[in-house]
């Protein structure tokens, strides 16, 4: 496989006179986190691998806005919401894939009282959506019978009660799945929502990333999943504090598919 990617814009696709099947939201953390850049790259290694049209806004996204209105700041909220959807309807946007959770729940619940309607998916519903059509084709890898354990990100668990597309997918890799005590709809926040990745914590006993890592590495796992760029630096930041970053991972399932050697 080449490793140059395919990377239109949507300025790029409309001098050509096409439209994309979707466009893909990048989010803040997707463009100018380091870490978070790897899963940015991996899932668009998938979507040229299975040679979906796509675009991105590039310099013309614009954060959507989830950190200021979790913060209290309604006003700046809209005012980046407002010109998100004219650029979106601008180019006529019908659909949306994201890898971030917060933008996810931010385009799909929250424009849409701002007059921003669009079909919004996280890349885990887009990704099981392809396996579903037969378009995208997972089969062990080399992940097949490893010990995994998945965080599910609140902004696409209890917020959107999506639970299953990203199991679906760690089942598909044959990996042997351990759910943490809390899980699902009892999942514990990594302690990155609401705005709370920006500040200090409050006093208390134990940060919530560290309750949380914890959690995750009483499974005895080889790799914490997760299926947020937010999730992932708190989950490593807790794997690193209990010193485990030699024995566990921590990897979002659009890198492990891609990584996983069997796509097929």
């Amino acid at each position: 496989m080449s490793n140059i990617l395919k990377v239109p814009t949507m300025a790029e696709l409309l001098a050509q006179g096409k439209q994309p099947e979707v466009l893909f939201w990048v989010g803040c953390a997707g463009s100018f986190d380091d870490r978070a850049k790897k899963i940015t790259k991996a899932f668009v290694k998938i979507l040229n691998k299975v040679n979906i049209e796509f675009a991105v806004l590039g310099a013309e996204e614009s954060c959507s806005g989830d950190p200021a209105k979790r913060a209290g700041n309604e006003f700046l909220f809209q005012m980046q919401a407002m010109m998100n959807i004219q650029v979106l309807d601008g180019y006529e946007i019908k659909k949306i894939v994201t890898t971030c959770p917060h933008c996810f729940n931010t385009l799909k619940n929250e424009y849409p009282n701002l007059g921003g309607n669009y079909e919004v998916m996280h890349h885990t519903q887009f990704l099981k959506a392809l396996l579903n059509e037969g378009r995208l084709k997972v089969e062990g890898g080399k992940f097949k019978g490893k010990r995994i354990t998945y965080h599910d990100p609140c902004y696409l668990g209890r917020a959107n009660n999506e639970y299953q597309a990203p199991r679906d997918l760690l089942k598909k890799l044959e990996v042997e799945l351990i759910e943490m005590r809390r899980c699902k709809s009892q999942g514990l926040c990594c302690g990155a929502g609401g705005a709370q990745m920006f500040k200090d914590a409050e006093p208390g006993e134990k940060e919530i990333n560290i309750e949380r890592t914890e959690e995750a590495i009483e499974t005895s796992p080889s790799i914490i999943a997760t299926g947020c760029p937010f999730c992932n630096t708190m989950v490593t930041d807790g794997v690193k504090f209990k010193k485990k970053e030699g024995e566990v991972e921590v990897l979002d399932i659009a890198e492990m598919i891609i990584n996983a050697d069997e796509i097929l």
